[in-house]
């Protein structure tokens, strides 16, 4: 938003001055990366008045400029909330939390794992300049491969590892929700069950915490989500798994719902709202995960980051699965070459 001139004379003759204007809004989330993902998390933050000060940050700059007057030009039908952009990191100084979406993009075919170092090297260049100038911010990874990104970031960014996350399987849990739904003829937001460990091909479908009003679904069918299960659960999961393949398959990226849930993870942030989301987080030591690495555990999300990690009941299976990804994890993270 731009200031108006100190001299104007229309300005003056219609208001006058009676204190200072506070130029610094608390509220202030940066995003970095005008991509596809990029602009539908700007774009949701703004809509849902989630933040008082939106800056944009990317390399390109003739489109960044772009994307900044598109939104600026839709604020009379908003509430109020300024936005800046520019490819100088200095425009993100004093954010409280800094939205990370720039990196290689993912193409058809291609794994998450696959795009490890080509943003590993594109992280040594944001991560060090956002810390710069937001030292009391909250890091928020959504780039891929995420878990593995949200690492990297915390080691880059000399941050708590509180203050680093990922959105991790956050919208793999969603995912899962929803299909859920469709299969029981239920609203998702009735359907309670949780994805955890990689955003990726190893992530771990809780099933024997899969519930409906309290009601274990394994207590009504003990074969929910096993290979001799007479209703197929486990294609659910398998479904969650290639949701992002497919999509990008047919409209090139996915955009839409990852907006949402950033949204969702601010507006838990900057209100201090509690909530429990499965975030990539730091869980050596959680499940007999002996490993220095960042997976999804359900966590508690408040201003200070994540407060905590929910002490799940997980089955010997499902914790043997997450064991399993982390180690896979782990032998990429060795891999990086710092």
């Amino acid at each position: 938003m731009m200031e108006p001139p100190c001299k104007f004379e229309t300005r003056d003759k219609l208001m006058t001055e009676i204190g200072p204007c506070m130029q610094a809004p608390h509220n202030k989330i940066s995003v970095v990366g005008v991509g596809q993902v990029g602009m539908a998390c700007a774009y949701t933050v703004m809509l849902q008045g989630v933040a008082s000060e939106i800056c944009l940050v990317d390399v390109i700059k003739d489109k960044l400029h772009g994307e900044m007057m598109d939104l600026q030009h839709g604020q009379a039908f908003l509430k109020n909330v300024t936005v800046k952009a520019s490819t100088d990191y200095c425009v993100t100084a004093g954010s409280a939390i800094c939205i990370v979406t720039a990196g290689a993009r993912q193409r058809d075919g291609e794994s998450r794992l696959d795009l490890v170092q080509k943003n590993v090297e594109i992280f040594k260049h944001i991560i060090p300049n956002l810390v710069k100038y937001s030292p009391d911010c909250i890091l928020l990874i959504i780039s891929n491969p995420v878990d593995i990104l949200t690492y990297v970031a915390w080691k880059l960014s000399g941050l708590p590892h509180h203050r680093v996350m990922g959105s991790g399987t956050m919208l793999d849990s969603s995912r899962f929700r929803f299909l859920m739904s469709q299969k029981l003829g239920i609203a998702a937001q009735s359907c309670h069950g949780w994805i955890i460990g990689e955003h990726g091909d190893s992530s771990v479908p809780v099933w024997s915490g899969v519930n409906i009003a309290g009601v274990h679904l394994r207590s009504l069918n003990p074969s929910l989500g096993k290979d001799d299960d007479p209703e197929n659960w486990k294609q659910v999961h398998q479904e969650v798994v290639q949701s992002a393949y497919q999509i990008i398959k047919l409209k090139g990226y996915t955009s839409w719902a990852i907006g949402l849930m950033v949204s969702t993870i601010c507006q838990a942030i900057l209100k201090n709202t509690r909530n429990v989301y499965a975030l990539s987080t730091l869980v050596q030591g959680y499940h007999g995960v002996d490993r220095e690495i960042y997976l999804s555990l359900p966590v508690v999300i408040g201003e200070g980051g994540i407060t905590h990690v929910m002490c799940q009941t997980l089955s010997k299976e499902e914790e043997k699965q997450l064991q399993e990804s982390g180690r896979m994890l782990s032998s990429v993270i060795e891999t990086i070459k710092w």
